[in-house]
């Protein structure tokens, strides 16, 4: 593993793009307030429909270059593969300790597409790994805070506990999703259709941001759930937290 430099937020997705699609307006929001951020892919997306392997790989560092993020890595583990094992969640423990989020947002755990609800569970049990200390990796233990996106695949009816405003971003996550050229609408690119290469799956981004975003009185929006209760400093949109 290279050097890789540390964040303040740490992105985890099962492939590359989920990302993107989950929280890239966030991302974008947190940079333009100063906060470190950080991508981890958990897999090169080698299994997919579309796309090749060195394709993927070349569209993720462009993505990353639109976002403007500090760093983006992988964990090369196997897509369509992911386990929630103790191999897994080692390779997965030095870049949580290397990069040292404060914050690490991921998968929610209903979610249809297998690789993305085990990546959930994977996630949280390799964060909690990384905080013990008699897990040597060759790095300090740290161990982050959790919280989840959204999916297009995520499949349940609880509120999230939170919408991030990211009004002002959307255009620019577009921009960084259209880096992702083999696996999102593109007429130019040859390979096989399927649904998210379908121009009702990228029409759909823009519509359920806006459904988010309508939920807190904005035009855009990404919702994020936490496993618990957030503590606040004061009533939302007062003081610290406004």
């Amino acid at each position: 593993m290279d050097a890789l430099p540390c964040v303040d937020v740490l992105a985890i997705g099962a492939h590359p793009d989920d990302v993107e699609l989950g929280v890239g307006g966030t991302m974008l929001r947190l940079l333009e307030q100063g906060y470190r951020v950080g991508i981890l892919d958990l897999t090169r997306g080698e299994n997919g429909s579309r796309g090749t392997v060195e394709e993927r790989t070349s569209e993720a560092a462009e993505a990353a270059l639109r976002l403007g993020v500090t760093a983006r890595a992988n964990a090369g583990l196997p897509d369509g593969g992911l386990e929630n094992t103790m191999e897994r969640r080692a390779a997965i423990v030095p870049f949580i300790r290397a990069m040292r989020p404060m914050r690490i947002l991921t998968h929610m755990n209903t979610d249809r597409h297998p690789d993305h609800h085990v990546a959930h569970d994977l996630v949280r049990d390799a964060n909690f790994l990384a905080g013990v200390a008699s897990l040597d990796t060759g790095h300090e233990p740290h161990r982050a805070e959790l919280l989840h996106y959204f999916h297009p695949y995520y499949e349940d009816a609880r509120p999230p506990q939170m919408v991030i405003d990211i009004s002002e971003y959307m255009d620019r996550k577009v921009h960084a999703l259209k880096a992702h050229a083999s696996q999102f609408h593109n007429p130019a690119y040859a390979g096989r259709p399927t649904f998210v290469s379908s121009m009702e799956f990228w029409e759909g981004i823009r519509t359920r941001a806006a459904y988010w975003g309508g939920r807190i009185g904005v035009a855009y929006g990404e919702p994020l759930f936490a496993d618990g209760p957030i503590g606040l400093a004061s009533l939302p949109g007062m003081g610290e937290n406004a």
